[in-house]
């Protein structure tokens, strides 16, 4: 079941549709506010000489869902003046050129709201419970990536095949 939460600050939603970025931003608007950053992670079409096809997205919605709120509470704590978040994950295929990830944060000067919203995407990457399949083109197969931040930063990435 798709996971959406609305309240006056945050709009978060993991779901096989997705806002776009112009509601996000519409979400984040606030006439207190004059800077509204975003991020969107757009599937590409090749990795390490690979064409990629596509990538599937699985998660565990509920506790996808407490995580970013925890998120955005942690967000709102170490950036006081951000208005609203909106952050958003799809799950299902992706195809190349669309969005996974959108996340858009409001404030009244700019260096919050850019800051918060890197603040999200590590966090999301790092804690969130949502992985990735990257489907290839041809014979070569699919393999579940694991982010970078689950690897404590280090240069590789874990990549194990699809059985």
């Amino acid at each position: 079941m798709p996971v959406e939460s609305i309240n006056t600050r945050y709009l978060i939603k993991v779901s096989e549709t997705i806002p776009t970025i112009d509601e996000c931003h519409l979400f984040c608007s606030d006439p207190e506010c004059g800077a509204i950053s975003s991020f969107a992670g757009i599937t590409r079409n090749n990795f390490q000489g690979k064409v990629v096809k596509k990538l599937s997205y699985e998660g565990y919605v509920p506790m996808a869902e407490k995580e970013l709120r925890k998120l955005c509470d942690e967000a709102t704590c170490l950036y006081p003046s951000i208005k609203r978040i909106a952050i958003v994950h799809v799950l299902g295929h992706c195809p190349v050129g669309a969005a996974s990830v959108l996340l858009c944060s409001s404030s009244p000067h700019r260096r919050d709201s850019i800051r918060c919203t890197e603040f999200l995407i590590d966090g999301l990457k790092a804690r969130v419970p949502i992985w990735k399949l990257e489907v290839y083109e041809g014979d070569e197969k699919s393999v579940w990536k694991e982010n970078l931040e689950w690897s404590e930063g280090k240069a590789n990435r874990v990549m194990v095949k699809q059985s």
